[in-house]
């Protein structure tokens, strides 16, 4: 008994087969959280990794990836170990082009160059990639504009938005009728929660996924942030989940 107990503290330790169902009018959508900015997608028979980090046991249970997106070139986002871990041969990779740049020794079915504002479909899903990038622009920033991509991703009635790594920036603030967002905040690299409940409250996404939320400072209060969301607007629903199992 003991063992078995100790067994499903490890199995929760480590985020394993955690999913939410979100309902669409064909079919369930699930959604993994993984680590820090990574997550899966499942839809039908169809698996997404978004941003594949932190090695393959995040993955334990999961498919092999169909479609791999990837938002930047920082190593929590194009992760070469992770990809190496993973079996990817079969994989479509979308990327921005300075993605592509860096995508040797990386096996894939392919990969296609998706930059700021172009869309395209895998599979019977729309994909756009939408700007990611901080304030102000200037030659220093962390995350140039035009680099890096948020990701749009329509699936059945539903519409996702993956931020990337960006700054409460008018494109985000200008989104419409999304479903489910991810949206990092954490400094200096990204957002503070007030910027990003900010962004959220103008936006107003039917739920919204706080990720990629670690910074130099540690892990930014989610709490709070989904404290300020809630206080101005309550029909937000937002979802706070173990990014971070380790800790």
């Amino acid at each position: 008994m003991k063992n078995i107990i100790l067994l499903i503290l490890c199995l929760v330790s480590l985020n394993l087969n955690a999913q939410d169902l979100i309902k669409t009018n064909d079919g369930d959508i699930k959604i993994h959280p993984i680590l820090h900015g990574t997550l899966a997608i499942e839809y039908q028979n169809l698996t997404i990794y978004v941003d594949p980090y932190g090695g393959a046991k995040g993955f334990k249970g999961l498919n092999d990836a169909d479609l791999i997106l990837i938002t930047d070139i920082h190593g929590d986002h194009l992760n070469k170990n992770t990809l190496n871990e993973l079996n990817t041969k079969n994989s479509y990779f979308i990327v921005p082009e300075a993605v592509a740049q860096q995508m040797n020794g990386i096996d894939n079915a392919e990969i296609e160059i998706l930059n700021n504002d172009k869309s395209t479909s895998f599979q019977g899903i729309d994909i756009t990639a939408v700007p990611m990038y901080n304030l102000p622009v200037d030659e220093e920033s962390r995350h140039p504009k035009g680099r890096g991509n948020g990701y749009l991703l329509n699936i059945a009635d539903k519409v996702i938005y993956i931020s990337g790594d960006t700054e409460d920036i008018p494109e985000m603030r200008a989104l419409k009728n999304i479903d489910i967002a991810f949206v990092c905040m954490n400094l200096p690299y990204t957002m503070s929660i007030d910027q990003a409940s900010d962004a959220i409250l103008e936006f107003k996404p039917a739920i919204v996924y706080p990720f990629h939320f670690r910074g130099q400072g540690g892990l930014a209060d989610v709490e709070e942030f989904k404290s300020i969301v809630n206080s101005e607007n309550k029909d937000i629903e937002v979802r706070l989940r173990n990014w971070y199992p380790s800790n």
